[in-house]
């Protein structure tokens, strides 16, 4: 029997005291101390889950294309998200089900902003100067190279990066899409 009202403990006639309450990881059946992993229960039982299994690929052999994973669906994509085999990730919008605004998705917030960009909220993605994060000057963003400017848009760094490339690789011709190319 055990008494978390008042922190101690009347297992087996111990009677010591526990100065914090038992972790509990909300109401309903199975309710309790949480569970590491793999780690075995206190009356010594097996443990419910078995550790995950990575390939030898390094990856969660479920998840993983080369060795045929379960969670990878015909078209080669990761099963939930996929909008062809309609992905429990898809809304009926076809849209990211936790992105998508006239579902009500859990990234978007109350004010109809991704959350971590909604300086309102304070989401994870804006700086204490009020700008994204990543395009900051003031906090060094990982969106700005080092002329300070945005990555993508830097001439400078288009011309270096030109240089850079092997003289003999050929450019890519972009087709018109009629499908004439022989």
């Amino acid at each position: 029997m055990r008494t978390e009202e008042h922190g101690v403990s009347e297992a087996a006639g111990d009677g010591e005291d526990c100065s914090a309450p038992a972790e509990k990881t909300g109401g309903g059946r199975g309710a309790g101390k949480r569970r590491v992993r793999g780690e075995a229960d206190a009356a010594g039982g097996a443990a419910k889950k078995k550790p995950r299994s990575v390939c030898p690929h390094q990856r969660r052999r479920s998840r993983c294309k080369e060795c045929g994973g379960t969670d990878i669906c015909p078209h080669q994509r990761q099963r939930s998200s996929c909008k062809e085999c309609g992905g429990a990730g898809i809304c009926q919008h076809l849209r990211q089900r936790n992105k998508c605004k006239e579902c009500g998705g859990a990234s978007i917030c109350p004010h109809q902003r991704r959350r971590n960009e909604c300086k309102e909220c304070g989401g994870a993605g804006i700086c204490q100067h009020q700008r994204r994060r990543s395009q900051c000057r003031e906090c060094g963003g990982a969106s700005l190279c080092q002329h300070q400017r945005r990555r993508s848009r830097c001439k400078e760094c288009r011309k270096e990066a030109d240089k850079s490339m092997p003289a003999d690789l050929e450019e890519l011709e972009v087709g018109d899409g009629s499908g004439d190319e022989d």
